[in-house]
This record gives C-alpha cells, sequence and structure tokens, in this order.
C-alpha cells in the first residue's frame, strides 16, 4: 500500500511562488514516473509536468518557463516550483507516481492565485 501526501498549497497574489511537494510512504518499490495534475472549477483534471526516473521533464504549455518539478530520490518525494503564477493557475493540484503495473493519486493541494 502507498501514500502519496501533498503539502505547500495556499493564496498568493499574482505573480508569486508556491512549491508544493509530494512523499511517497508504505510500500515504495522503484518510481519509474512521478507527475503534478491540476483541476479546476469545472474543467477536466489536466497534466501539469512529469518527471521520469532519468530526470527528463516535461510541461504543459502554459506553464513552460514558470513551473518546474523536480524529484528526490531518498525521500521519494516529488516537487513543483511554481513561480508567476497567474489567477488561471488556481486549481487543486494532485501529485501521482508510477511503480510497475500501479499507480497512485495523492489528496490533492489546493491553489488560489488573486489578482
Amino acid at each position: 500500500q502507498v501514500q502519496l501526501v501533498e503539502s505547500g498549497g495556499g493564496l498568493v497574489q499574482a505573480g508569486g511562488s508556491l512549491r508544493l511537494s509530494c512523499a511517497a510512504s508504505g510500500t515504495v518499490f522503484s518510481i519509474d514516473l512521478m507527475a503534478w495534475y491540476r483541476q479546476a472549477p469545472g474543467k477536466q483534471r489536466e497534466l501539469v509536468a512529469s518527471i521520469t526516473s532519468g530526470g527528463s521533464t516535461n510541461y504543459e504549455d502554459s506553464v513552460k518557463g514558470r513551473f518546474a518539478i523536480s524529484r528526490e530520490f531518498a525521500s521519494n518525494t516529488v516537487y513543483l516550483q511554481m513561480n508567476s503564477l497567474k489567477p488561471e493557475d488556481t486549481a487543486v493540484y494532485y501529485c501521482r507516481m508510477w511503480m510497475g503495473n500501479s499507480a497512485n493519486w495523492g489528496q490533492g493541494t489546493q491553489v488560489t492565485v488573486s489578482s
């Protein structure tokens, strides 16, 4: 059983920064892929950024140059550094991790950007 616990969300003014964290605990094997998704009210959940075990990253177009995903192997943690935040970044952010044939979601953390 694997649990993903997120932290770091909150309320920030436009132009500000936040750093999200997501740590995996429990029976954690080799993590192949880590990712952050977000879901705004009335919209579908979308992929924001991902990082492979080899360190390759991928970003949704609207966050390129503003967000950075990183991972720490020793603690099975993935981070999302969010800079130059915009009101349209407001959403619940979820982490997801893939281990072999299974994938797990975090519980979500609210990010609210005021104009």
